[in-house]
């Protein structure tokens, strides 16, 4: 009597092949929201490139997050073999990432449920975040499965750097610190990343894998510098700075204005600053936290010098970029820079500080320069070196672009997907590919 071929659900013991099918968790925001708008930035690009590079490579890829609109369909593919698929854990609105936590429960079971009606069982989860760190060892409970975590930001090093009326909660610095040992693994954006979680959290060094966030080569590389000047409105005359991000106190604008204001000095009418981020109303006037921006500018006397031109698509970036002659990115943290590594790509070199990844990316005086954190004058040091100098603009730019492609994405999805097929395989050490990125 012959055997007919199974054409049910996976289930354990059944496949041939250990690594099938990964979910990864983004419970706070989705990797398709507008880039600059509220908790939408490199965090949204790191998991949707990743997981469609991984996918890529045969290895499909389900991205959770939270619903935000009821309209919103439940699944949406951003590429090949990905889905983003939006579960509904309390009202389907915007909602504080601080007041998310007690919807995690329902967001776990909802995962499950999901999983049950479509008939599929995943090998590994990749949380992104403490908040879905949590939802990874609570949906635990319904598969069994390894899980790895990315801090992306953590509390620690957040509440080290920021004021204290924007320090993170009690709760969210308790729940990392349990995360670090209930993870299987942990990738670490940054070396400085991996030691303190070795050496603050007793972290396992064996289980913890330093692996960058990665940047689309094939989108952000050098265009011509007249036609994307033209294409926005600028002068070939014109010193133009950029910076690019999420209207936050840890992306440092308020260093960037204050910084503004000596480089205005210096150079006058000639001076234009790119703010991209933050939300316009249907005027085109800034609204929110870039509307405060605009009343700082025009506080300190600069708004001739601040153009506030709102979050922006991906595909836009490249041609700002190439329209300034420096990119700045003054934060306060980050564990990556993703910002930095896309202007570095297109050729155009960074005034960055001193902080977080950006010491791993940013070479400092040779793909741009690095200063101290909330130093105002220095940044306008480092940044009137480069708009003085057309020579020394154009030899950071061209060793940029060559740095930045130790971060492209292959060699970044090779490395995640190293660790997802040693979880899938049962190991818990050794996780790690031998290549260096950050070399």
């Amino acid at each position: 009597m012959p055997i007919s071929l199974y054409e049910g659900p996976s289930v354990f013991g059944y496949e041939t092949d250990v690594l099938n099918r990964v979910a990864a968790i983004s419970v706070h925001t989705s990797p398709l929201a507008d880039l600059g708008s509220k908790d939408a930035g490199g965090m949204n690009v790191y998991v949707r490139e990743l997981s469609c590079h991984i996918a890529d490579l045969g290895l499909p890829i389900d991205v959770f997050t939270r619903r935000t609109d009821p309209d919103t369909p439940e699944i949406q593919y951003p590429c090949d073999d990905v889905r983003v698929i939006s579960i509904t854990a309390g009202p389907p609105e915007q909602i504080s990432k601080n007041d998310l936590f007690q919807y995690l429960p329902d967001f776990a079971a909802e995962m499950a449920l999901f999983a049950l009606r479509d008939g599929v069982r995943y090998d590994v989860v990749h949380a992104h975040y403490w908040l879905s760190g949590w939802v990874a060892q609570l949906v635990k409970r319904y598969w069994s499965v390894p899980f790895s975590f990315m801090f992306h930001t953590s509390a620690h090093m957040k509440n080290a750097v920021s004021h204290q009326d924007f320090q993170e909660s009690a709760q969210r610095a308790e729940i990392e610190r349990k995360l670090v040992r209930l993870a299987d693994s942990i990738i670490a954006g940054n070396p400085g990343e991996a030691a303190d979680l070795i050496w603050r959290e007793r972290a396992e060094a064996g289980k913890i894998c330093t692996i960058p966030p990665g940047v689309d080569t094939e989108l952000f590389h050098p265009h011509d510098r007249s036609a994307c000047r033209e294409e926005i409105g600028l002068s070939n005359n014109d010193n133009v700075v950029a910076f690019v991000g999420r209207i936050d106190p840890i992306k440092g604008i308020d260093t960037l204005l204050a910084a503004t204001q000596h480089l205005q000095r210096e150079l006058g009418e000639q001076l234009v600053v790119l703010v991209v981020g933050g939300d316009l109303d249907a005027n085109g006037e800034p609204t929110g936290a870039l509307e405060g921006v605009a009343r700082e500018a025009q506080s300190l006397g600069i708004t001739a010098s601040i153009r506030l031109i709102g979050a922006q698509p991906q595909n836009r970036l490249p041609v700002i970029y190439s329209a300034a002659d420096l990119v700045c990115v003054p934060s306060r943290y980050e564990s990556f820079g993703l910002v930095a590594v896309e202007a570095m790509a297109c050729g155009v070199p960074v005034v960055a500080s001193r902080a977080g990844g950006l010491i791993y990316t940013v070479e400092d005086g040779e793909t741009g320069f690095l200063a101290a954190i909330e130093n105002d004058r220095e940044f306008a040091g480092a940044m009137l070196k480069i708009l003085n100098n057309s020579n020394l603009r154009y030899e950071m730019g061209q060793a940029a672009r060559i740095s930045a492609h130790r971060f492209s994405w292959d060699a970044i999805a090779q490395s995640v997907r190293h660790v997802y097929y040693q979880l899938a395989s049962g190991h818990r050490a050794n996780l790690c590919c031998d290549e260096e990125i950050y070399a």
